[in-house]
């Protein structure tokens, strides 16, 4: 805090340096945010979490498989439509706190992601698609096209999975850069006036 005491006596408050630091540090932050565009890609996640919890129903009428047994569509999407509602907020009320928790949760987000992406895949080696056997009918039985619709839908889900983690592991190094950018200025507060403010002396006659 700095004062300034004129010949009259009268004492001058000016404005604190570091106050005057931490809101300048703290639109530049959010210029900075804001060019990463955080709400874009929490649009993007949200709307890619909704079409993987959507696209994953037929799944339930089909050959039940370690993908259904353990919900990875479900708590993927969820995972997806948390943190693009985050970034979302974020790019709304951008403040280091925020950030923070934005971060924490694409780094998980992206985790969960990888997660999926290989369940996916281990899933989809360990039941390939029945071959065709012919019926009565000339037509291919029903455990072919069951089969086949099953690992249609989860290359689909795969490939959606994929995107959510590029999208994720952009967004942490964004986030990261900046908090790493601004970090230094989160402990400071605005426990002094911003604007200077004059202190009259009683008058003592």
């Amino acid at each position: 805090m700095a004062v300034a005491v004129s010949r009259d006596l009268t004492v001058q408050v000016l404005e604190d340096v570091n106050a005057v630091k931490l809101t300048d540090r703290q639109q530049a932050l959010r210029a900075a945010i804001q060019r990463g565009e955080p709400k874009c890609l929490g649009v993007s996640q949200v709307m890619l979490g909704l079409m993987v919890m959507s696209y994953s129903i037929p799944l339930h009428f089909t050959e039940i498989t370690e993908v259904i047994r353990m919900g990875v569509p479900w708590w993927s999407g969820l995972m997806f439509v948390t943190v693009g509602v985050v970034a979302i907020i974020l790019d709304k009320h951008c403040t280091m706190k925020t950030l923070q928790v934005c971060l924490m949760v694409s780094v998980l987000s992206t985790v969960l992601s990888v997660v999926a992406v290989i369940i996916y895949s281990v899933d989809m080696s360990k039941h390939p698609v029945a071959p065709c056997v012919k019926t009565l009918r000339g037509s291919c039985s029903n455990k072919h096209y069951a089969t086949r619709l099953s690992r249609g839908v989860k290359s689909s889900l795969l490939l959606f999975t994929l995107a959510q983690t590029a999208i994720s592991a952009v967004l942490c190094f964004l986030l990261f850069r900046q908090r790493r950018n601004f970090g230094q200025y989160s402990s400071l507060t605005h426990d002094t006036p911003s604007t200077p403010q004059a202190l009259i002396p009683p008058d003592q006659n």
